[in-house]
């Protein structure tokens, strides 16, 4: 009862800060759609042979590029719930536009980065031919919304610069075509390959800023549309990258309650708190996680119960509810079981949410952020 209490106390005073509405309002954000995280089954058996996958990396065990079967499993369930409006549920797909292009990056000696559009790689899986036009019918559907989530989540100076060093461990996975090996990274510290935003000084900035305009055009390019919103790989990122994404059209900011920001002779990542609805110095507008169904990575067990609390709460202090999901719960190319049990529980989810609140509506990070501008 009391641990219950100081939950729900917790949860209130985070979502006491900002932008309020009477409306019932849920927001699915989904991190990673294009981007290459583990390649195939045999890959994954390979590294575990060789101990450089932990036993607790989820990503790596369950998440890669999403086939035709994954999608279509996952557009059922989103179109099979409709809100007051008759809206079906839809999913806001963060999605990164390119992949490494190994091959180059090799033949260069590792001197210099090269990377392909993601519907490029995806040609390259058997299983994944048609899973663009997939993407395709989702967004006319109104159930699949990408939004931009960078150009590729791999810190391009951090990663080339260790292959140039010979690292043995990013060595055997670039040669099995990945770089997020999780036993590389480390909460806080700057070493991450996947903080693709992070920089140590100018010139490691002007590598970003470029990915972020050529990504940003690349987006445009490729779904015929400005991206409206972004959100930083692993929530990384500082005002400089805001100054640059304002520039080229982004209003409004996806993340978790914290920022962790790159500081020039810092180690560590510094900490910011942002709220919804919260307002830059630019006029873009924070839109901040409150409620989070991760059943890959959180477990299983009363995830679905978990989430309906949060937004319980967030709907008490008149919030809307921004769901985090990433791509990796939904996806069964590696681990069927994994894709299947999980859309299993987000139908759950879904066909309660609608019958507890009956008035809420479906939206995407982008009408959200249009209506809070309002």
């Amino acid at each position: 009862m009391l641990n219950n209490l100081k939950y729900l106390l917790k949860k209130s005073i985070a979502n006491t800060p900002g932008w309020h509405t009477n409306r019932k309002i849920v927001v699915i954000e989904s991190d990673d759609w294009g981007s290459i995280r583990m390649p195939s089954k045999n890959t994954l058996e390979y590294l575990i042979s060789q101990n450089l996958i932990p036993e607790n990396d989820s990503f790596n065990k369950n998440d890669s590029l999403a086939s035709e079967e994954d999608l279509i499993n996952l557009f059922e369930v989103l179109s099979n719930v409709k809100d007051k409006n008759n809206k079906p549920a839809v999913l806001t797909a963060n999605t990164i536009v390119a992949n490494p292009d190994f091959n180059k990056i090799e033949a260069s000696n590792f001197e210099e980065y090269h990377f392909e559009v993601f519907t490029e790689t995806l040609k390259k899986y058997k299983k994944h031919t048609n899973s663009f036009n997939l993407w395709k019918e989702g967004i006319k559907s109104n159930i699949f919304h990408p939004q931009f989530h960078g150009r590729e989540h791999v810190n391009i100076n951090r990663w080339l610069n260790s292959l140039q060093d010979n690292d043995k461990n990013t060595k055997i996975a670039f040669d099995n075509k990945l770089f997020g090996l999780r036993k590389l990274e480390s909460t806080g510290l700057r070493d991450s390959y996947m903080r693709a935003l992070d920089f140590e000084n100018v010139d490691q900035f002007m590598t970003i800023e470029k990915s972020l305009i050529e990504g940003l055009n690349i987006f445009k390019y490729i779904f015929g549309y400005n991206s409206k919103s972004f959100i930083a790989p692993s929530y990384v990122w500082d005002y400089e990258a805001e100054k640059v994404l304002n520039e080229q059209g982004v209003k409004y900011l996806q993340g978790i309650q914290y920022q962790y920001y790159p500081k020039i002779g810092k180690r560590e990542l510094q900490k910011k708190i942002n709220y919804i609805g919260k307002t830059n110095k630019l006029g873009q507008k924070y839109l901040i996680r409150n409620v989070f169904f991760e059943p890959t990575t959180q477990g299983r067990k009363e995830v679905v119960e978990r989430a309906l609390k949060r937004i319980d709460v967030a709907f008490k202090w008149k919030k809307p509810a921004i769901i985090g999901s990433h791509r990796l719960n939904y996806i069964g190319f590696i681990n069927p079981q994994n894709r299947d049990q999980n859309l299993r529980l987000l139908k759950t989810l879904l066909d309660k949410i609608i019958q507890k609140w009956p008035n809420v509506e479906f939206m995407t990070s982008d009408q959200l952020g249009d209506l809070i501008k309002k």
